[in-house]
């Protein structure tokens, strides 16, 4: 079940401090830096994504025999790397800023250069993937005639995500999503021949140019990203382009949105959700990537250097996060049982983490389903939550009785019950003596509704009324 990533690895680095005064040279400005960030580009920027998150993946690249090359093998760790050797320098692009403001970008070694060489150990790597992300970065390793025909075969027996680059080749046929910007997108239709799909939407933009990439590509399907705006999905066979909205975020930098869609996109497909549900997940965590502070807030790999007299900024902690459907999935398959609860848990206090404690003894694993803030805005009033859902997650997964947690947005947690199937599901004693709601569908497959202690002094209702007292 590794996830395997193939395409071309840069480095980037980025050159961060003040500017307070123009130079005696020219009217440019003098930028004091104070700390200097090295990381994996490209390629590598998804691996290490993944790789950060849990996931067993393999970086299948080339990488030259250089100064620039070490540092890129210093910044994966904690990749299973494959890598060919290249004759060519190792692309580095460095990147100038002032406080938040971009001042220039230099590139060396960007330059195009000839098809690299795959050795028989890239394609015994890539053969054995679970799902493929192929992130091209115009470097030339997607034009690998060989590479080419093993994921040409691959693309019929698991997932493969395309992102494709405007000086790339194109994908091979068959692949299950190319997941071009609209940037890309429309800069492929212009380049190259095609009317359009009868399937798209000429009122969208996006729409119109999936429909003809759908058909030059001959892919399953196109996702096509336009920031702020979400995406666009068309599918072969299907009536009608599919809107996938994002959510609204305060964002800078939009670095490495796109490695994050498709790194998300291989964790959901892999997880075995469709390819729907798996696309707006994945615009939901790139979305939750930038919140968070994009690349910026990446944990650094290989450490970062402060100028002389200075402090850089402080690493942003790393978080557990788990795939719930890809964890039961691996539970099972070890023979182990999958436990399940859900709420609000609007406002954790000791009753949640004792019934949470209480219900994971229950199994090997507990996964949390948890409802979205709009479903609890509609449970509970308007006035509630009092807390996002996306901190709620981040509280429980910082509990160690919690493996996983599920979000949904329905008013009840049948449909997440029915994609996750636990052998037990778990409510407070509150219930007891009463049959469970969900019941009937959870003994449909086989599983059982239990109850854990339930504990009546301690409530959230309680705290939020003590809070409205105080204030």
């Amino acid at each position: 079940m590794r996830i395997v990533v193939v395409g071309d690895v840069m480095l980037d680095v980025d050159l961060s401090g003040e500017a307070t005064r123009l130079s005696p040279d020219a009217p440019v400005p003098v930028v004091d830096v104070s700390a200097v960030r090295r990381r994996a580009g490209g390629a590598g920027l998804v691996a290490r994504m993944l790789a950060q998150d849990g996931w067993p993946v393999t970086l299948v690249t080339v990488l030259g025999n250089d100064d620039a090359g070490s540092q890129l093998r210093a910044q994966l760790a904690g990749v299973r790397l494959v890598a060919g050797s290249s004759s060519y320098p190792s692309p580095v692009k460095t990147r100038v800023r002032a406080g938040s403001h971009p001042v220039v970008r230099f590139d060396q070694g960007c330059e195009k250069t000839p098809v690299p060489e795959v050795s028989p150990a890239m394609l015994r790597a890539v053969e054995k993937a679970g799902v493929v992300i192929v992130a091209d970065y115009g470097r030339g390793l997607a034009a690998n005639p060989q590479l080419r025909d093993v994921l040409a075969r691959l693309a019929d027996r698991v997932p493969v995500i395309w992102d494709p680059h405007p000086s790339g080749p194109d994908p091979v046929p068959g692949v299950t999503v190319v997941t071009p910007n609209i940037s890309e997108a429309t800069k492929a239709v212009q380049s190259g021949p095609g009317k359009g799909s009868a399937q798209a939407d000429s009122a969208d933009p996006a729409a119109a140019v999936a429909g003809v990439l759908l058909e030059r590509w001959r892919s399953q399907a196109v996702l096509v990203t336009k920031g702020e705006e979400g995406a666009v999905l068309l599918q072969r066979g299907g009536t009608a382009a599919r809107s996938v909205p994002a959510p609204r975020v305060e964002a800078g930098d939009p670095c490495g949105a796109g490695d994050r869609l498709a790194a998300s996109l291989a964790v959901h497909l892999l997880a075995g959700r469709d390819l729907p549900d798996a696309a707006a997940l994945a615009v939901h965590d790139a979305a939750d990537f930038l919140a968070a502070g994009g690349v910026s807030a990446l944990p650094d790999a290989g450490g970062e250097d402060a100028a002389p007299g200075h402090r850089g900024p402080a690493q942003a902690p790393g978080r557990r996060t788990t795939e719930p459907l890809l964890l039961a999935r691996s539970v099972r398959e070890n023979g182990g049982k999958v436990v399940a609860t859900g709420g609000c848990f609007d406002l954790i206090h000791a009753g949640h983490v004792r019934s949470l404690t209480a219900a994971r003894e229950l199994g090997d694993c507990l996964i949390v389903c948890l409802n979205s803030d709009d479903s609890v805005r509609r449970l509970k009033g308007p006035e509630r939550p009092i807390i996002g859902h996306h901190d709620r997650a981040e509280l429980l997964l910082a509990m160690e009785c919690v493996d996983a947690v599920m979000v949904f947005d329905e008013d009840t947690p049948e449909a997440v019950l029915d994609r996750l199937r636990p052998d037990i599901w778990v409510k407070g004693g509150d219930y007891k003596g009463a049959r469970l709601p969900e019941t009937d569908l959870v003994e449909s497959w086989g599983g059982r509704c239990l109850t854990v202690p339930f504990h009546p002094a301690r409530s959230t209702t309680g705290l939020a009324d003590a809070l409205a007292k105080v204030s």
